[in-house]
């Protein structure tokens, strides 16, 4: 069976028709067809079925293309330790980050990373915890950098730090006048957070329910940059991470406000990877930066490795 064979798979797989996967491998529908026939035969099986509305994998194309896309992206990435042999320094890295809140923590280490690094390319998914961890299981990512994520098998925690939530206020906002805020001074001004598919959000909605409150928020946004737009023009305080909006507060736009009493919320930021699964030199480097900068940008937490 040759490598090409399940590459063509794995493309009618995703476009569900010879032709369209023909044109997105740029080749005629008879050359992916015998590849095809070659699959069967190799597995003795049928392995789809062909209708005029395109193709329907079998029971057995589906146990294939389950693991095929694995498989590929495992040759892949052994291709990449072989160009590290040679010392081409080049590859790709796909990094899953847990939300918008993750993503704008890692823009500066990917920044400084790449200009140290520029033959080097990059893919941010922005994803739910559970899915950027599976993403790394699956070998769909080499790195995945989370909020609120919970261990799965194949995966481990190559960082574990803690970032704090901090009330984050317009400059000239009333909020900004304050030291630190409790939970029910927080109640008196109009909140926007994010909807409930956020482990934030959850967070949040326990952090009021301690304290015999109820969150009430006049904003419920899945965009951080709604956010922090809706905060930027007084319309209303929020809760996040202060390094999420530093140039923000650098610039004299917002301030950070902690919670009275340190019982703002706490919750670990995972960096992640593989198991079991080498790194690439481009991963590797990559997660030594990210690690380096989660150490050193989070003051008083020097992160714990698990």
């Amino acid at each position: 069976m040759q490598i090409r064979a399940l590459i063509y798979f794995d493309e009618l797989v995703r476009a569900r028709s010879i032709r369209g996967a023909a044109d997105k491998l740029n080749i005629q529908p008879t050359a992916l067809s015998r590849q095809i026939d070659q699959l069967e035969h190799y597995f003795g099986t049928a392995l789809i079925e062909r209708s005029s509305r395109g193709v329907r994998l079998t029971s057995a194309g589906e146990l294939l293309a389950a693991r095929a896309g694995k498989t590929l992206r495992e040759l892949d990435h052994v291709r990449q330790l072989i160009d590290d042999l040679e010392g081409l320094k080049r590859g790709h890295v796909s990094i899953f980050a847990s939300g918008a809140t993750v993503a704008n923590l890692l823009a500066p280490a990917l920044a400084d990373f790449s200009l140290k690094y520029p033959n080097i390319r990059f893919s941010v998914t922005i994803a739910s915890a559970r899915a950027a961890i599976e993403a790394v299981a699956n070998a769909e990512a080499d790195i995945a950098v989370t909020l609120f994520s919970e261990a799965q098998s194949g995966t481990r925690v190559r960082l574990r730090a803690e970032i704090v939530y901090d009330v984050i206020a317009a400059a000239n906002h009333p909020a900004a006048s304050h030291a630190e805020l409790t939970i029910a001074q927080l109640t008196t001004y109009p909140l926007a957070v994010p909807d409930q598919s956020f482990g934030a959000r959850l967070a949040f909605d326990a952090l009021f329910k301690s304290a015999g409150l109820t969150l009430d928020p006049v904003f419920v946004t899945s965009s951080l940059d709604m956010q922090k737009e809706l905060v930027l023009r007084g319309a209303a305080v929020t809760l996040l991470p202060a390094l999420t909006v530093l140039r923000e507060c650098r610039a004299g736009q917002l301030v950070a406000i902690p919670i009275a009493g340190g019982k703002g919320i706490r919750t670990p930021i995972d960096l992640c990877i593989a198991a079991d699964r080498q790194l690439s030199f481009a991963a590797a480097k990559l997660t030594d930066a990210i690690d380096r900068f989660m150490r050193e940008a989070m003051p008083g937490n020097k992160g714990k490795t698990a």
